[in-house]
Protein backbone atom coordinates (compact mmCIF):
# COMPACT_ATOMS: atom_id res chain seq x y z
CA UNK A 1 0.00 0.00 0.00
CA UNK A 2 2.49 2.81 1.13
CA UNK A 3 6.19 2.26 1.29
CA UNK A 4 8.66 4.89 2.62
CA UNK A 5 12.37 3.67 1.68
CA UNK A 6 15.10 5.05 3.39
CA UNK A 7 13.53 8.79 4.39
CA UNK A 8 15.48 11.33 5.47
CA UNK A 9 14.20 14.85 6.16
CA UNK A 10 16.45 17.79 7.51
CA UNK A 11 15.98 21.60 8.85
CA UNK A 12 16.15 20.62 12.70
CA UNK A 13 18.97 23.45 14.43
CA UNK A 14 19.37 22.66 18.10
CA UNK A 15 21.94 24.26 19.73
CA UNK A 16 22.99 25.38 16.43
CA UNK A 17 23.82 22.31 14.87
CA UNK A 18 21.48 21.09 11.93
CA UNK A 19 19.66 17.89 12.86
CA UNK A 20 17.47 15.69 10.56
CA UNK A 21 13.70 15.45 11.36
CA UNK A 22 13.68 11.86 9.74
CA UNK A 23 16.69 9.94 8.72
CA UNK A 24 17.19 6.33 7.33
CA UNK A 25 13.15 5.52 8.19
CA UNK A 26 12.25 2.87 6.26
CA UNK A 27 8.38 1.56 6.88
CA UNK A 28 6.00 -0.46 4.71
CA UNK A 29 1.71 -0.47 5.01
CA UNK A 30 -0.48 -3.65 4.04
CA UNK A 31 -4.14 -3.25 3.82
CA UNK A 32 -5.47 -4.34 7.33
CA UNK A 33 -2.33 -2.87 8.98
CA UNK A 34 -2.90 -0.51 12.42
CA UNK A 35 -0.25 1.02 13.22
CA UNK A 36 0.92 3.08 16.83
CA UNK A 37 3.48 5.55 16.00
CA UNK A 38 5.26 5.94 19.26
CA UNK A 39 8.19 8.50 20.39
CA UNK A 40 9.16 11.64 22.68
CA UNK A 41 8.35 14.81 21.41
CA UNK A 42 10.40 16.16 18.67
CA UNK A 43 10.85 12.55 17.93
CA UNK A 44 9.85 12.45 14.37
CA UNK A 45 6.08 11.57 14.66
CA UNK A 46 4.58 14.79 13.26
CA UNK A 47 7.13 14.83 9.87
CA UNK A 48 7.08 11.62 8.91
CA UNK A 49 2.69 11.54 8.85
CA UNK A 50 3.66 14.74 6.80
CA UNK A 51 5.94 12.96 4.48
CA UNK A 52 2.96 10.14 3.83
CA UNK A 53 0.13 12.11 3.35
CA UNK A 54 2.30 14.27 1.03
CA UNK A 55 2.75 17.80 2.43
CA UNK A 56 6.16 16.90 2.76
CA UNK A 57 8.16 16.29 0.42
CA UNK A 58 11.43 13.99 2.05
CA UNK A 59 15.20 15.59 1.27
CA UNK A 60 16.26 11.83 0.16
CA UNK A 61 14.37 8.20 -0.37
CA UNK A 62 11.33 7.53 -2.05
CA UNK A 63 7.32 6.84 -1.62
CA UNK A 64 5.83 4.54 -3.28
CA UNK A 65 2.28 4.29 -2.95
CA UNK A 66 0.54 1.18 -4.49
CA UNK A 67 3.07 0.08 -6.35
CA UNK A 68 3.74 3.31 -8.11
CA UNK A 69 6.49 6.04 -7.08
CA UNK A 70 4.40 8.96 -5.84
CA UNK A 71 3.63 11.65 -8.28
CA UNK A 72 4.75 14.94 -7.68
CA UNK A 73 2.12 16.78 -9.06
CA UNK A 74 -0.82 16.76 -11.93
CA UNK A 75 -3.68 14.80 -12.06
CA UNK A 76 -1.95 11.87 -11.19
CA UNK A 77 -0.66 13.21 -7.52
CA UNK A 78 -4.21 14.19 -7.16
CA UNK A 79 -5.48 10.96 -7.40
CA UNK A 80 -3.23 9.23 -5.28
CA UNK A 81 -3.41 11.94 -2.63
CA UNK A 82 -7.08 11.82 -2.14
CA UNK A 83 -6.80 7.80 -1.35
CA UNK A 84 -5.06 9.35 1.59
CA UNK A 85 -7.36 10.99 4.54
CA UNK A 86 -5.64 12.82 7.54
CA UNK A 87 -7.41 12.71 11.34
CA UNK A 88 -5.75 16.29 12.63
CA UNK A 89 -5.26 17.11 16.43
CA UNK A 90 -7.14 20.48 15.95
CA UNK A 91 -9.95 18.36 13.61
CA UNK A 92 -9.52 21.42 11.08
CA UNK A 93 -13.14 22.02 11.28
CA UNK A 94 -15.08 25.14 9.79
CA UNK A 95 -17.06 26.54 13.57
CA UNK A 96 -19.47 28.36 11.25
CA UNK A 97 -20.73 26.01 8.63
CA UNK A 98 -22.84 22.76 9.55
CA UNK A 99 -22.29 19.29 10.12
CA UNK A 100 -23.28 18.77 6.51
CA UNK A 101 -21.00 21.26 4.80
CA UNK A 102 -18.15 20.06 7.04
CA UNK A 103 -18.77 16.25 5.69
CA UNK A 104 -18.92 17.14 2.25
CA UNK A 105 -15.78 19.30 2.88
CA UNK A 106 -14.27 15.98 2.43
CA UNK A 107 -15.71 15.47 -1.49
CA UNK A 108 -14.27 19.20 -2.63
CA UNK A 109 -11.24 17.57 -4.26
CA UNK A 110 -13.47 15.28 -6.59
CA UNK A 111 -15.83 17.96 -7.21
CA UNK A 112 -14.25 20.67 -8.38
CA UNK A 113 -15.02 24.86 -7.57
CA UNK A 114 -18.53 24.94 -9.18
CA UNK A 115 -20.36 22.12 -6.44
CA UNK A 116 -18.30 23.03 -3.84
CA UNK A 117 -19.74 26.73 -3.85
CA UNK A 118 -22.68 25.01 -4.46
CA UNK A 119 -22.31 22.98 -0.90
CA UNK A 120 -22.10 26.56 1.24
CA UNK A 121 -25.86 27.40 -0.06
CA UNK A 122 -27.44 23.78 -0.10
CA UNK A 123 -27.28 20.55 1.64
CA UNK A 124 -25.85 18.06 -0.51
CA UNK A 125 -25.37 14.12 -0.43
CA UNK A 126 -27.50 14.10 2.51
CA UNK A 127 -27.98 10.23 2.46
CA UNK A 128 -23.51 9.48 2.53
CA UNK A 129 -24.07 11.92 5.44
CA UNK A 130 -26.43 10.18 7.35
CA UNK A 131 -24.58 7.13 6.84
CA UNK A 132 -20.91 8.41 7.69
CA UNK A 133 -22.70 10.08 10.79
CA UNK A 134 -24.43 6.66 11.81
CA UNK A 135 -20.62 4.75 11.22
CA UNK A 136 -19.26 6.86 13.87
CA UNK A 137 -22.13 6.90 16.35
CA UNK A 138 -23.94 10.19 15.71
CA UNK A 139 -27.30 11.03 15.38
CA UNK A 140 -28.05 12.09 12.08
CA UNK A 141 -30.39 14.85 13.47
CA UNK A 142 -27.02 17.01 13.67
CA UNK A 143 -26.14 17.20 9.98
CA UNK A 144 -28.30 20.80 9.88
CA UNK A 145 -26.31 22.07 13.69
CA UNK A 146 -23.44 24.29 13.24
CA UNK A 147 -20.09 22.52 14.65
CA UNK A 148 -19.75 25.45 17.09
CA UNK A 149 -23.03 23.92 18.83
CA UNK A 150 -21.47 20.53 19.59
CA UNK A 151 -19.41 18.85 22.39
CA UNK A 152 -16.06 17.92 22.08
CA UNK A 153 -16.44 14.32 21.97
CA UNK A 154 -19.65 15.07 19.14
CA UNK A 155 -16.64 17.24 17.14
CA UNK A 156 -14.34 14.47 17.42
CA UNK A 157 -16.62 12.20 15.46
CA UNK A 158 -17.64 14.36 13.24
CA UNK A 159 -14.09 15.22 12.15
CA UNK A 160 -13.78 11.27 11.67
CA UNK A 161 -16.82 11.14 9.90
CA UNK A 162 -15.51 13.52 7.34
CA UNK A 163 -12.60 11.30 6.69
CA UNK A 164 -15.01 8.54 6.24
CA UNK A 165 -16.43 10.78 3.80
CA UNK A 166 -13.25 11.18 2.26
CA UNK A 167 -12.89 7.38 1.46
CA UNK A 168 -9.14 7.18 1.95
CA UNK A 169 -7.63 3.72 1.39
CA UNK A 170 -4.70 4.70 4.35
CA UNK A 171 -6.01 6.54 7.37
CA UNK A 172 -3.33 8.80 9.05
CA UNK A 173 -4.15 10.64 12.55
CA UNK A 174 -1.85 13.12 14.17
CA UNK A 175 -2.46 12.42 18.02
CA UNK A 176 -6.02 12.61 17.69
CA UNK A 177 -6.22 11.54 21.75
CA UNK A 178 -4.10 13.77 23.46
CA UNK A 179 -6.79 16.38 24.20
CA UNK A 180 -9.45 13.96 25.12
CA UNK A 181 -10.56 12.49 28.62
CA UNK A 182 -9.78 9.16 28.87
CA UNK A 183 -13.26 7.83 28.15
CA UNK A 184 -13.52 9.59 25.33
CA UNK A 185 -10.52 9.03 23.94
CA UNK A 186 -10.95 5.21 24.30
CA UNK A 187 -13.91 5.48 22.45
CA UNK A 188 -12.42 7.51 19.25
CA UNK A 189 -9.76 5.02 18.98
CA UNK A 190 -12.22 1.96 18.98
CA UNK A 191 -13.87 3.83 16.23
CA UNK A 192 -10.73 4.36 14.20
CA UNK A 193 -9.38 0.54 14.71
CA UNK A 194 -13.39 -0.31 13.35
CA UNK A 195 -12.20 1.77 10.11
CA UNK A 196 -8.96 -0.22 9.45
CA UNK A 197 -10.47 -3.52 8.04
CA UNK A 198 -9.03 -4.48 4.32
CA UNK A 199 -8.25 -2.38 1.79
CA UNK A 200 -8.19 -0.04 4.27
CA UNK A 201 -4.91 0.74 6.70
CA UNK A 202 -4.43 2.86 9.83
CA UNK A 203 -1.02 4.90 11.14
CA UNK A 204 -1.97 7.00 14.36
CA UNK A 205 0.62 9.01 16.45
CA UNK A 206 0.15 8.34 19.99
CA UNK A 207 1.49 9.93 23.02
CA UNK A 208 0.08 7.33 25.14
CA UNK A 209 1.35 3.53 24.97
CA UNK A 210 -0.73 2.08 27.53
CA UNK A 211 -3.39 2.24 24.47
CA UNK A 212 -1.17 0.17 22.19
CA UNK A 213 -2.83 -2.84 23.11
CA UNK A 214 -5.03 -2.66 19.99
CA UNK A 215 -3.11 -2.12 16.98
CA UNK A 216 -1.48 -4.80 14.90
CA UNK A 217 2.07 -3.06 15.33
CA UNK A 218 3.95 -0.52 16.80
CA UNK A 219 6.85 2.18 15.47
CA UNK A 220 8.90 4.05 17.92
CA UNK A 221 10.89 7.04 17.04
CA UNK A 222 13.65 8.37 18.45
CA UNK A 223 15.69 11.17 17.09
CA UNK A 224 14.29 10.75 13.91
CA UNK A 225 15.25 6.76 13.43
CA UNK A 226 12.91 4.03 13.56
CA UNK A 227 14.06 2.12 16.64
CA UNK A 228 11.22 0.10 17.45
CA UNK A 229 8.44 -2.01 14.49
CA UNK A 230 7.16 -4.57 16.51
CA UNK A 231 3.59 -5.80 17.51
CA UNK A 232 2.74 -4.80 20.90
CA UNK A 233 3.06 -8.27 22.62
CA UNK A 234 6.67 -7.88 21.94
CA UNK A 235 7.31 -4.73 23.39
CA UNK A 236 8.68 -4.36 26.66
CA UNK A 237 8.75 -1.96 29.46
CA UNK A 238 12.39 -1.05 29.21
CA UNK A 239 11.82 -0.53 25.29
CA UNK A 240 9.71 1.96 25.75
CA UNK A 241 11.50 3.62 28.50
CA UNK A 242 14.60 3.97 25.94
CA UNK A 243 12.12 5.24 23.29
CA UNK A 244 11.26 7.98 25.94
CA UNK A 245 14.40 8.94 27.47
CA UNK A 246 15.57 12.37 27.30
CA UNK A 247 17.98 13.08 24.02
CA UNK A 248 21.75 13.52 25.12
CA UNK A 249 22.48 17.31 24.63
CA UNK A 250 24.98 18.47 21.63
CA UNK A 251 28.11 17.99 22.33
CA UNK A 252 27.44 14.69 25.05
CA UNK A 253 28.33 10.85 23.44
CA UNK A 254 25.37 9.32 22.00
Amino acid sequence: MLELLDIAVTGRVVAGVTRPRLQGVTLRLQPGDTVALLGASGAGKSTLLAVANGLLEPTRGAVVWQGEARARSGRRRRRQQARIGTLWQDLRLIEELSVQQNLNAARLAAWGWPRALLNLLLPLETEANVQALRQVDLDPGLLGEPVAALSGGQRQRVALARLLRQEPTLLLADEPLASLDPRLAQDLLALLLAQAEPPRALLLSLHRPDLIGGFSRVVGLRQGRVVVDAPPSAISPQDLKALYASEPQVGEPQ
